[in-house]
């Protein structure tokens, strides 16, 4: 006989990490206790326990408090179960169910890592592992109710992302970044910029360039405080760990190497033979000429940006929260200025790097979208982190278990129809109120 429990919260977690399919850092204590503080969310950390008290699923529940002491509950990227066995999914959803009832709950929201489609960096699909199709048939059989297959941010995670095999040669890895994204990368190594680990004291620098990053891309996230919060949780626990990485650029470590280079270049020139010059020998002192000119003009443009910024500057600033064997750029921040150093290309290439060499085995950029059609805003994002190389995935989709159907009609159709329409009549009486004034 199976039973939900409540579970210590470590034990809770090392179940959770070490799951072979299902480990994600958004079932952990640590992304519960930052929803706790920071969302005002109640996290329960829940079993479904054998009769020898061993854990054969689990999953963290966030309840949302609603007026009139209603609720309801988000498992993000939950169950923690093997989902290819069906009766096991039956009985862990009925259990969920029951316990979400007790507390008033109108529905309770999934949306598990599962796999629908996958493609590698030459756009091939491969041949996954599980049928989803058998998964899904199963959620619904189990009283899930599936939201569609959205194509953008529309859902409470990214229902696509770029994921890296961590477990192959980095040569490979490497291999399959773009050509720009490899020429890019080269260049930001030439001119001396460094990668190096932040710690919390560089969390304001982070949380500059999320500002910035954010008024360029016109959308707002969290305080510095949220930021902050975040980082202290995550590392204050031995299952999790968030990591900064800043991509900085010193413009005199950048403007004696580009003297360098130049000197490389004189001394080239310095022995060609002045006098009948083969023709070999002439198309290299042109392509030499060609590159002395243009690294005069750079040592020349740095010196100016060093007159005008300062020597030392972070531009770019990364957070990658680790738990079991994955990693995910949950955050990425950068400045307006210098982009042509390309630092922000450098910073992702070491935190792949960093990732591959700790032995995780997956890394996750997060995020991107499905709908590619060149008006799409969000297409940059996508083209970006395509660059790297990983795997397109699409997950299956968010899908609600609905316990109280009137409530959930309101919740989810009369109450987005009233804020929209109280929206749209303030807009409306704001401009009235402007051409009224003229």
């Amino acid at each position: 006989m199976l039973k939900l429990k409540n579970i210590d919260k470590n034990k809770f977690d090392n179940f959770v990490k070490n799951h072979p399919t299902k480990s994600h850092f958004l079932q952990s204590q640590s992304w519960g206790e930052l929803c706790k503080v920071k969302k005002k969310l109640t996290p329960y950390y829940l079993g479904l326990v054998n009769e020898q008290d061993e854990i054969v699923a689990a999953t963290l529940l966030l309840q949302k408090h609603l007026p009139l002491k209603y609720c309801y509950f988000y498992a993000p990227r939950g169950f923690v179960i093997d989902y290819k066995k069906k009766e096991l999914v039956k009985t862990m959803t009925k259990k969920i169910v029951e316990f979400a009832k007790k507390k008033k709950a109108i529905f309770l929201k999934i949306d598990p890592d599962i796999i629908i489609r996958s493609y590698d960096y030459s756009n091939k699909e491969q041949k996954l592992k599980t049928d989803p199709n058998e998964i899904f048939n199963t959620l619904k059989e189990s009283g899930f109710k599936h939201l569609g297959f959205t194509k953008n941010f529309e859902t409470m995670q990214p229902r696509y992302t770029f994921r890296i095999d961590l477990t192959k040669p980095i040569e490979e890895i490497e291999q399959h970044f773009s050509k720009t994204t490899k020429q890019r990368i080269a260049k930001s190594q030439k001119l001396a910029t460094e990668v190096i680990i932040g710690s919390k004291k560089d969390l304001k620098d982070f949380y500059h360039l999320m500002v910035l990053t954010e008024n360029r891309k016109d959308f707002v996230s969290y305080n510095e405080d949220y930021y902050e919060t975040l980082y202290e949780i995550f590392n204050g626990n031995e299952s999790s760990k968030a990591t900064l990485f800043l991509g900085r650029l010193h413009l005199n470590k950048t403007i004696k190497a580009l003297e360098k280079n130049l000197k490389s270049i004189n001394d080239q020139i310095s022995i060609l033979p002045i006098d009948n010059l083969s023709k070999s020998a002439k198309v290299k002192l042109t392509e030499l000429t060609k590159q002395k000119e243009n690294i005069t003009k750079e040592i020349e443009k740095y010196k100016q940006y060093k007159e005008e910024y300062g020597n030392d500057l972070t531009l770019s600033a990364h957070m990658i929260i680790e738990y079991g064997d994955k990693a995910w750029v949950l955050y990425a921040g950068n400045d307006n200025i210098l982009s042509e150093t390309y630092v922000n290309y450098h910073t992702y290439f070491e935190h792949i790097k960093y990732c591959k060499e700790k032995g995780l085995k997956i890394y996750d950029q997060f995020g991107t979208i499905g709908d590619l059609s060149q008006d799409n805003p969000r297409l940059g994002i996508h083209e970006f982190k395509k660059k790297f190389g990983g795997d397109y995935i699409e997950f299956l989709g968010e899908w609600d278990y609905v316990t109280n159907k009137l409530m959930y009609f309101v919740f989810t159709k009369l109450v987005p129809f009233y804020r929209n329409f109280i929206k749209n009549k303030s807009k409306k009486e704001l401009q009235n109120e402007i051409d009224n004034s003229k």
